[in-house]
C-alpha cells in the first residue's frame, strides 16, 4: 500500500468551497489544511517487521533486476527517478540500496547542488537536460528542478507570483518529458518535525555518522514549518496524472525501502508489459488553410536587389558593426542564438559565412543540424539542441534547427502528427527560457521562389565546385513545394512571438538577403545586449 499519491483527480477537488486549490493555496487559512492532506499519512509511525522485510527484499531484488533487464533490451523509454524531501529521511540510503539491488551500470545518478559558474551561464534547465537518461536506462536526480523554487520561496527570495510561475514551468517541462515517452517517478521522502529532530540527534550522537548532519541541515530544520508549507504547495501543484508525487515515510528504513522498491517495480512493469501507447489527444489543433491561398511567403517582395558596389560597402560596414557589438564589455553577460532555415538553395550557407567573418573565431560555433544520430534518437527531441546552447559572450549559429520537427519531420512523416502538433508549444517554451536568461534569439527564414530555386539547382549541377550542393533529395523535396510552404506558414503563425519573432528574408537576390541578415542581427544585439 502506498500511503499517499497526489493525483490530478485530488487536485481538482476544492477544499472548503468551489474555488480551485491553486487559488485557495494563497490564503493563509488554507495552507495548513493542505499540509495535512499531503504529509499526514507519511507522518504516521509506519513500520515493517523484520521477517516481512527479508521476504520483501528478496522478491524486490529479483523482480527489479528482471525489469531493468527488460528495459535495457526493449529501449522503448527512459526512466527518471526524482528524489526530494527533508534531510535525514533516507534519500541517500535508498539510492545506495537501489544500486545494490540493480545493475549499477544502467543506473545514472546525478546530484544537483547550487549551480556552478558554467551552469549559471546557461538557462536554469540546461543542467537537467544534459543529465537526462537515454532510452533503456534509469536516471536518478537528487535535488532536481523543484528544489530551488521551494528554498527561494521559503527564504523569501521570491513571492507567490514567481513561485506559481516556476510551478507552471515545471508542469510544462514534466509534461513534455512524459509526452516524449519518459517514465517520470517523483519520490518525496518525509519526516515529521519530531522525527527529523530525533534522526539528527541519533546521527550526531555517533562519531561515525555525526558528519552527516551539517550546519546547513540545522539551519533548514530551524525553518521546518515554513519549508513544509511551501513544499506541500509545490507537491500538490506539480503532481499530475502522468507525473505524480509519491510521499515516502522516512522514519523506518525497512518500510521506506520496501515502498520505494514497490513503486519503482510497479511503475516499470506497468509500462514494460503494456502495449505501446496510442497517439495522445493533447495537441495544438492544426491551422485552417488560407481561403485566398495567400501566405507569408507568397507576400514577400522578391524584386528588390542591391548593386555590387553598394553591397560591398554596406557589407563591410555591417560586419564591422557586428564585430564591435560582440566585443563590448556588456556582451559578456549575454549570448546569441541565430538559427537559419529556408528552402533548399536559398543561400543559408552564404549568409552564415558573412556573419562568421565578422566574429572572433573564439566567440562563435556553427552547429549544422542533420538527421539525429543514434545517441540523439534515444533522448527527448529538444535534448540535442539544449546541449549546444552558448555560454555568456558566445554566439551559436544553427544551420537548420529544432524547427525540423514542424517542417521536414512533419512533411516526410518522420514523427507522428501528435508529436509535431505539440512541438509548437514546446518550441515557444524553449525559446522563452532562452530569452528570459538573456539570450538573444534571432530566427531567419530565407525564401526564394520556385523559378529561382530551379535556376540555382541547374547552376549547381553545371558548376564543378558546387555539385556537392545538389542531391536527388533536393529534387524530390522540390516536388513537395506546396506542402512545405503550408508547413512554413503554420510554423511562422505558431512560433513568431514578441520575444522571438521570425525574420522572413526575401532571398532571390543573395546580396540583399545577406545585408538584411546582418542588419537585423546587429539590431537585435543592440536592442537586447
Amino acid at each position: 500500500m502506498y500511503p499517499l499519491i497526489i493525483s490530478e483527480k485530488i487536485q481538482s477537488i476544492p477544499v472548503g468551497g468551489t474555488e480551485p486549490p491553486e487559488l485557495l493555496a494563497h490564503r493563509p487559512e488554507h495552507r495548513r489544511r493542505y499540509t495535512v492532506c499531503v504529509f499526514e499519512d507519511a507522518e504516521l509511525d509506519h513500520r515493517l517487521a523484520a521477517a516481512q522485510w527479508r521476504r520483501e527484499e528478496q522478491r524486490l531484488r529479483t523482480a527489479l533486476l528482471d525489469a531493468q533487464f527488460d528495459l535495457s533490451q526493449q529501449k522503448r523509454f527512459a526512466t527518471l527517478i526524482v528524489i526530494g524531501g527533508v534531510e535525514g529521511a533516507g534519500k541517500g540510503e535508498t539510492v545506495n540500496l537501489l544500486h545494490e539491488w540493480m545493475d549499477p551500470r544502467h543506473l545514472i545518478a546525478t546530484a544537483f547542488g547550487p549551480p556552478t559558474k558554467e551552469e549559471r551561464q546557461r538557462p536554469p534547465m540546461w543542467r537537467f537536460w544534459r543529465a537526462l537518461p537515454p532510452r533503456g536506462r534509469i536516471g536518478i536526480f537528487f535535488g532536481a528542478w523543484h528544489s530551488a523554487p521551494i528554498l527561494d520561496r521559503a527564504e523569501n527570495r521570491i513571492g507567490d507570483a514567481e513561485l506559481d510561475r516556476r510551478i507552471a514551468a515545471i508542469r510544462a517541462f514534466e509534461g513534455m518529458l512524459t509526452d516524449e515517452g519518459l517514465l517520470l517517478i517523483k519520490l518525496w521522502f518525509h519526516l515529521s518535525k519530531k522525527q527529523q529532530k530525533r534522526r539528527f540527534r541519533e546521527l550526531s550522537g555517533n562519531e561515525r555518522t555525526a558528519w552527516r548532519v551539517t550546519a546547513r541541515d540545522r539551519e533548514l530544520f530551524a525553518h521546518y514549518d515554513r519549508l513544509a508549507e511551501v513544499s506541500q504547495h509545490l507537491i500538490r501543484a506539480t503532481s499530475t496524472g502522468r507525473a505524480p508525487w509519491y510521499v515516502v515515510p522516512g522514519a523506518d528504513p525497512a518500510y521506506r525501502s520496501a515502498m520505494v522498491g514497490r513503486i519503482l517495480l510497479d511503475s516499470l512493469r506497468e509500462r514494460l508489459d503494456a502495449a505501446p501507447a496510442a497517439a495522445r489527444p493533447d495537441r495544438t489543433p492544426p491551422l485552417p488553410p488560407a481561403l485566398d491561398s495567400r501566405t507569408v511567403l507568397s507576400e514577400l517582395d522578391q524584386t528588390r536587389g542591391v548593386a555590387k558596389r553598394r553591397y560591398e560597402r554596406e557589407l563591410e560596414e555591417l560586419q564591422g558593426r557586428l564585430a564591435r557589438l560582440t566585443r563590448r564589455k556588456r556582451f559578456r553577460k549575454t549570448a546569441v542564438v541565430a538559427l537559419f532555415e529556408g528552402q533548399d538553395a536559398a543561400g543559408k550557407g552564404g549568409a552564415i559565412r558573412r556573419v562568421t567573418r565578422a566574429l572572433d573565431a573564439r566567440l562563435y560555433r556553427c552547429v549544422p543540424i542533420a538527421a539525429p544520430t543514434e545517441e540523439e534518437r534515444v533522448q527527448p527531441y529538444l535534448w540535442r539542441f539544449w546541449r549546444q546552447l552558448p555560454r555568456w559572450g558566445e554566439v551559436v549559429i544553427f544551420d537548420r534547427s529544432w524547427y525540423g520537427r514542424v517542417l521536414v519531420e512533419r512533411v516526410e512523416g518522420f514523427c507522428a502528427e501528435e508529436d509535431w502538433l505539440r512541438a509548437y508549444a514546446e518550441i515557444n517554451d524553449f525559446e522563452a527560457q532562452l530569452v528570459e536568461h538573456g539570450v538573444v534569439v534571432v530566427k531567419y527564414w530565407l525564401a526564394i521562389d520556385r523559378a529561382e530555386q530551379l535556376r540555382r539547382f541547374r547552376e549547381r549541377e553545371k558548376t564543378p565546385f558546387k555539385r556537392f550542393k545538389i542531391t536527388a533529395e533536393d529534387w524530390r523535396n522540390r516536388e513537395q513545394w506546396g506542402v512545405y510552404e503550408r508547413a512554413v506558414h503554420d510554423m511562422v503563425e505558431r512560433t513568431s512571438t514578441e520575444i522571438a519573432p521570425w525574420t522572413l528574408v526575401a532571398a532571390n537576390d543573395k546580396r540583399a538577403a545577406r545585408l538584411e541578415v546582418l542588419r537585423t542581427l546587429c539590431e537585435a544585439v543592440e536592442e537586447r545586449a
